[in-house]
């Protein structure tokens, strides 16, 4: 496809100044993050009669500034705190935004467009030498000049997950729409035990254990062109996954979840499509544990834990759609609070200050990623348009790809969901050819090879 001009590129800073001196300290779960950013894109429509070109990206501009004053974490600058580690320094720097145009309308756009086409619609830039001139998050603005815009964002991974992404797209869409944020973020610490409750983290913790082989080694670079396919699953279709992962064992049980039916069925599909014959391939779940901690929806900063497969051998026999929905299931199950304050105070505990001995989350395994609970649809900049398609990448792709399952669009059903598959090129050819994901029907909604869904 063409390329995207920029019509410019600009530092917007909050209307507000923040309280100086004032700083962020990262947490732990925020400095295992730091090798990966996020890219999350936002489709809307537009009817908006007689709008000249850049009439609509100076609203949203000026919106984005109100927006900021209740985002200090995200217009300010990394630096390292007095014992080595990253901080926040709130100082007003800004965010750096581009503003940008496209031909054809954003409907001609989605039927076309793949995963290289995507990613130039949210900008992005690594980390300078300097880490204190460079900006954390970048917007972008692209207006359709057939109708229609995208609104893209970025950040390192270091401050935030892909929850407090949808949370500032839905504040800087309430900005726009209503002048006032609905639900403002909430910048706390994770939560402590309480007095008298057990002080020693538990090392037969399955999730302590899964950490320490995923910690200190190298994050590999993937060395295969990777592409991404979304696949939209309508209610209809997500409750026959459903039905066909239901176990036989259990049929009076409640049944696997929407996420639980779609990530079995992805996992014993993508299982077969890299060779594995009897059994399931490593696989990890990124899961958001705010609810499990007794945190707000708002909290802002990484509050997701990455749960490992069921152990080597384990499950070899049953690589079934029921028996990887069952296994999933069962690991979601066991994710508990003292499990996830057990994990949170062994790396508080084993923590090494020094910037040389920095450690991170290896993601050499597939990743299925669980967005089921945010509500992207739910950020009108129009009064009368919603989002018609939304994309989340965690990037560089995890060295096995990554399946990310988000809600589709409420004309779809409650159940709908979208699928967003990254893998090899040719293994992602493959997939597509599998008889099983064949069977469901799901309709290819933005990438490559619409033609063969």
């Amino acid at each position: 496809m063409a390329e995207i001009p920029y019509t410019c590129k600009r530092t917007v800073v909050s209307t507000k100044p923040v309280q100086p001196g004032k700083r962020f300290p990262l947490s732990v779960l925020d400095r295992l993050m730091e090798p990966k950013h996020l890219r999350v894109v936002y489709y809307y429509q537009s009817d908006g009669p007689g709008r000249e070109a850049g009439e609509w990206t100076r609203m949203l501009r000026e919106s984005l500034a109100r927006t900021l004053t209740s985002f200090p974490k995200a217009t300010g600058r990394l630096q390292r705190d007095g014992e080595g580690r990253w901080e926040i320094e709130c100082n007003d720097a800004g965010v750096r935004a581009v503003e940008a145009r496209a031909r054809g309308s954003v409907e001609d756009w989605l039927r076309n467009a793949g995963r290289e086409d995507e990613l130039r619609l949210v900008h992005w830039e690594e980390m300078f030498q300097t880490p204190y001139f460079w900006s954390t998050f970048y917007v972008q603005v692209t207006e359709f000049e057939g109708g229609g815009f995208a609104i893209g964002l970025s950040c390192i991974h270091l401050l935030a997950d892909p929850i407090c992404a949808t949370m500032f797209i839905k504040a800087w869409a309430d900005m726009t729409l209503n002048a006032q944020l609905t639900a403002p973020p909430s910048f706390r610490p994770l939560p402590k035990r309480q007095p008298g409750r057990r002080s020693d983290p538990d090392h037969s913790n399955s999730l302590i254990n899964h950490y320490k082989t995923s910690i200190d080694t190298s994050n590999p670079n993937p060395s295969a062109k990777f592409t991404t396919l979304s696949l939209a699953f309508t209610e209809p279709v997500v409750q026959s996954c459903v039905a066909m992962a239901w176990p036989m064992d259990v049929p009076d049980g409640p049944g696997p979840s929407p996420f639980e039916a779609l990530a079995g069925l992805f996992w014993a599909c993508i299982s077969k499509v890299k060779g594995k014959r009897e059994g399931l391939v490593s696989m990890r779940l990124g899961l958001d544990v705010r609810k499990i901690l007794g945190l707000e929806r708002e909290f802002f900063g990484n509050c997701m834990v990455y749960n490992n497969s069921l152990r080597a051998g384990d499950n070899e026999e049953d690589n079934s759609l029921p028996g990887a929905a069952k296994a999933i299931g069962e690991m979601m199950a066991k994710l508990d609070k003292n499990g996830v304050m057990d994990l949170v105070e062994w790396l508080e505990l084993s923590d090494d200050s020094r910037p040389e001995n920095a450690r991170s989350l290896n993601f050499s395994e597939l990743l299925f990623l669980n967005l089921e609970g945010i509500e992207p649809h739910t950020a009108h900049f129009e009064d009368t348009h919603a989002p018609i398609h939304v994309s989340c990448y965690l990037e560089p792709s995890c060295e096995q790809g990554q399946v990310v399952i988000l809600p589709s669009t409420p004309a779809d059903g409650p159940m709908s969901r979208v699928a967003m598959v990254t893998l090899p090129e040719d293994e992602l050819v493959k997939l597509l050819e599998d008889d099983l994901l064949k069977s469901l029907g799901p309709t290819v909604s933005m990438g490559v090879n619409k033609n063969r869904a």
